[in-house]
């Protein structure tokens, strides 16, 4: 949302008008009419009947807009909605944590997205082993985010852009990080690789682009990408657990492409599991 700003207002009217604020709108007790009789100082004076008075109605800094509200991941600024619905989900997702993807270039890191994750908020009743463990524990506990993958409950990683790229590029890069974690790929998880290819080949992907990746249950994704917000359908259907898991572990395994997610998902466990 935009920072704060301030309207000024010039009324007049033969009576003392009230005016207050609701919602950053003017509610106002009387009717009125605009000046037409210049700039007057600060206060509210009596001229040809007319009482006036200049309001400066300021509207409050905010991390929502209209009833959604965000969450700034605090690297890359990019605002992400606190509650998803999505094409194929049967529920809303709520966000768990946000982080960014960096790369190396010449020793220099450059950001190239920011992401976050959703779940079902079913996931939850699933783990009463970790509550009131500390976000530290849990950053280090594989069986907890094999745990919420294997749950059959939707979950989606949303991606932002904070940069132009091509999408062999993107495809590329996220490929060099899945494909090792796929030992020995079965046709079906080669078809599948494709199908996912597909989806960014020969797209320019620009700034603020979103690519929402969603586990339908463990063998199977949902790929979406919107240019303008959220998307209206699905771009494809991935259908192979294989891939699913190895997307899955791409960010929040071991070796984490975004070490920021991964911590911030643990904190975000951590609060909702104490």
């Amino acid at each position: 949302m935009a920072a704060a700003g301030a309207i000024s207002v010039w009324i007049s009217t033969s009576t003392p008008t009230k005016i207050t604020a609701f919602n950053t709108k003017p509610r106002i007790s009387y009717p009125l009419k605009l000046s037409r009789n210049g700039i007057y100082p600060l206060s509210t004076f009596e001229k040809n009947g007319q009482h006036e008075q200049n309001f400066t109605i300021k509207a409050a800094a905010s991390s929502s807009v209209g009833s959604a509200e965000y969450t700034e991941e605090p690297a890359t600024k990019v605002k992400f909605q606190r509650s998803l619905s999505l094409p194929g989900c049967s529920t809303s997702l709520s966000l768990l944590g946000t982080g960014y993807r960096e790369k190396i270039f010449a020793i220099i890191g450059v950001k190239v997205y920011a992401a976050g994750l959703y779940v079902n908020d079913s996931v939850f009743s699933r783990l009463d082993a970790w509550r009131g463990r500390s976000a530290a524990d849990i950053q280090q506990d594989p069986s907890l985010f094999n745990n919420i993958f294997e749950a059959n409950l939707e979950k989606s990683l949303l991606i932002v852009l904070v940069r132009d790229i091509d999408g062999k590029t993107f495809w590329d890069a996220l490929d060099e990080a899945i494909s090792p974690r796929i030992k020995s790929p079965t046709a079906n998880d080669k078809s599948a690789l494709s199908t996912f290819r597909a989806v960014f080949q020969g797209k320019p992907l620009k700034k603020e682009t979103s690519i929402f990746l969603t586990w339908i249950d463990p063998t199977k994704m949902l790929v979406s990408l919107s240019f303008d917000g959220m998307p209206s359908s699905v771009d494809a259907t991935v259908e192979s657990p294989n891939v699913a898991s190895a997307l899955f572990d791409v960010f929040l395994g071991g070796d984490p492409v975004s070490p920021t997610l991964k911590a911030s998902v643990a904190k975000g466990l951590e609060a909702t599991l104490k």
